[in-house]
């Protein structure tokens, strides 16, 4: 069941959050390195944009039925969100605003700006 894949890949990531710490994500397997991948995708994913947040965030809450978040973090479980980045999972409703997000961060140049002195 979809349930036990997700808390399956989270608790994975739970312990492996010791050997990061020490040895760093780069001394992990493929399989571990996708795992975590994974799973923080999934953390990502259920920090829900709520309306009682949204002074706080800036951004506009949104109404999600239950089943969708769940049957979304299933995929993402699976490896179906591979070409969605990190950020894209960050406090959206839905497995398509996720894609909407990731393309338009895609779209998006990056501008590095240096810190002050």
């Amino acid at each position: 069941m979809w349930r036990e894949a997700v808390k399956s890949v989270l608790q994975r990531y739970k312990e492996l959050q010791d050997i990061i710490a020490i040895l760093g994500i780069e001394e992990l397997s493929d399989d571990d390195k996708q795992t975590v991948t994974r799973a923080r995708k999934i953390e990502r994913f259920l920090s829900q944009a709520m309306n009682v947040a949204a002074q706080f965030t800036g951004l506009e809450g949104k109404y999600v039925k239950v089943e969708d978040p769940c049957a979304d973090s299933r995929k993402s479980s699976e490896g179906k969100t591979r070409r969605s980045t990190e950020q894209a999972f960050y406090m959206v409703g839905t497995i398509e605003e996720v894609r909407e997000k990731a393309e338009k961060m895609a779209a998006t140049p990056v501008v590095f700006r240096p810190p002050r002195a």
